[in-house]
């Protein structure tokens, strides 16, 4: 495993302490849920790509249309 530093503003770091007490669980365990998150759309979002590279590219644009809308419009 490997450590990360990160460098955030004052606010930022004391809301994310905030959510993370919220929540039961480490500032740590809180950017590994973001990081888990962060990979698993990437991952998503590449599977689909390629899929759609290789058979129907509107079809699988469409999916991709799907998964944005599902996730509030984020890429």
């Amino acid at each position: 495993m490997r450590a990360l530093t990160i460098r955030l503003p004052d606010d930022q770091h004391e809301r994310l302490r905030a959510l993370a007490e919220h929540r039961g669980i480490s500032l740590n365990k809180l950017f590994e849920e973001f990081a888990t998150r962060a990979v698993t759309e990437f991952d998503t979002d590449l599977r689909y790509r390629v899929r759609a590279a290789r058979g129907d590219a509107a079809t699988g644009l469409a999916l991709l249309g799907k998964l944005d809308d599902a996730s509030g419009g984020r890429s």
